[in-house]
């Protein structure tokens, strides 16, 4: 069972009571506040692990309500439910502060994954919440990428000329490199970054689904559309669209992306009305496209169109110098998870690490980091290295 306290907030008394129910059958806590002034609900400190809001939009004052319940300061998610289906609505919402953003008739699966991730993202359960002392947070949206070797020098050399350009950008490296890194510090340092930042990786959506996923459908445009749903690209909508692992994407969806690039409309799988973006596209690949394009999996049209500037992330094996650094960063984050004092690593550890042949790049270096903070005392040696790092130790977890 689930375990969570949960404020709702609502003007529907039965569809309150009805997600009450919901919830309470998932194993959550809940205290239910009737309103539709927008009031705040308590005068008091009350305890909440998360707020869910039903409201009736009706396009006044837009969200700026939302301040009055002085959620965001306490780093409490905040999960709306509305009536409005128009993009901007739901980008404005979250904008002011809302984690996630549902639609009516409620997609009681989508709604419980959403309940489930804004959960997780609460690190420290059972805020105050203080309605009393409201400063408006500074975010803090830095992203910074570690490294002085020259590769990274050249590409942050590079990232800071094109940032804020609305050139497209393809990004090429092996797996586990950093190419999701590289376009979330373009989106952030861009002039879009007021805009949302929306993530698809087209290696994991299966091929007949691609098109719906990026594009939209309309209800009944197929079997199990039920109601209309909104693609990537309207979600992206005066922001930045990043399309990870572009290179698994089918050649039918690769058609019709380079329609949108070529036209900047798009039309929903099912309908005909044709709809306008305003999305700078970023995508990444660990696949040579070059060698797909004269295999025939891609379309040469679209490559061209997608690498007006070119960055290629290096490996790690590659970049053996910035080492040092990284485990320096990941030790610090490490501890800050874990709650631990900050532990210290010798200089042969780490030119252990150096020596270490990194076939998951950054990624595998990151987790190795993690389990030496684990499994070694408060100075880690080069002997850790060998006994939890090794061929030897992998074999045995195996």
């Amino acid at each position: 069972m689930s375990v969570g306290s949960i404020l709702l907030i609502g003007y529907d008394l039965p569809f309150q009571k009805h997600i009450s129910e919901l919830l309470a059958h998932e194993g959550y806590v809940t205290t239910e506040y009737l309103d539709d002034n927008h009031n705040p609900p308590f005068t008091n400190h009350k305890k909440f692990d998360l707020c869910i809001i039903d409201h009736k939009y009706n396009g006044k004052n837009g969200w700026h309500w939302l301040e009055k319940y002085k959620l965001v300061v306490a780093q409490i998610p905040l999960l709306i439910i509305s009536n409005s289906f128009k993009v901007d609505t739901a980008v404005d919402a979250m904008k002011k502060g809302a984690f996630d953003y549902f639609t009516k008739p409620l997609d009681v699966n989508k709604f419980l994954i959403g309940i489930r991730a804004a959960l997780k993202s609460n690190h420290s359960p059972n805020h105050d919440v203080n309605y009393k002392n409201f400063v408006i947070p500074k975010i803090n949206t830095s992203i910074n990428i570690i490294g002085n070797s020259p590769a990274i020098k050249q590409i942050k050399n590079t990232l800071q000329k094109v940032a804020a350009t609305e050139a497209r950008i393809l990004i090429t490296g092996e797996n586990g490199v950093g190419k999701e890194l590289v376009a979330k510090w373009i989106h952030e340092n861009s002039l879009r970054k007021k805009g949302p930042l929306i993530e698809v990786n087209c290696a994991a959506i299966p091929s007949e689904l691609i098109e719906s996923e990026l594009f939209g459908h309309e209800k009944g445009a197929f079997t199990s559309a039920v109601k209309q749903h909104v693609g990537k690209f309207e979600q992206a909508n005066g922001g930045t669209l990043f399309l990870d692992e572009i290179g698994d994407m089918s050649s039918g969806a690769q058609a019709k992306v380079l329609r949108v690039l070529q036209e900047g409309k798009i039309t929903r799988v099912g309908g005909d009305k044709s709809i306008n973006t305003n999305v700078r596209i970023i995508t990444a690949t660990n696949k040579d496209l070059l060698n797909e394009v004269n295999n025939n999996h891609f379309r040469l049209d679209l490559y061209h169109r997608l690498s007006v500037v070119l960055i290629n992330v290096p490996s790690l094996n590659e970049r053996i110098e910035d080492i040092p650094l990284l485990v320096k960063h990941f030790l610090h984050q490490i501890a800050n998870e874990y709650q631990q004092p900050e532990k210290k690593i010798d200089g042969n550890a780490i030119a252990a690490l150096q020596q270490h042949h990194w076939t998951g790049n950054i990624r595998e270096l990151r987790n190795v980091m993690e389990r030496l903070f684990i499994l070694s005392d408060s100075n880690i040696t080069v002997d850790d290295v060998n006994q939890f790092v090794t061929p030897t130790f992998r074999l045995m977890k195996l």
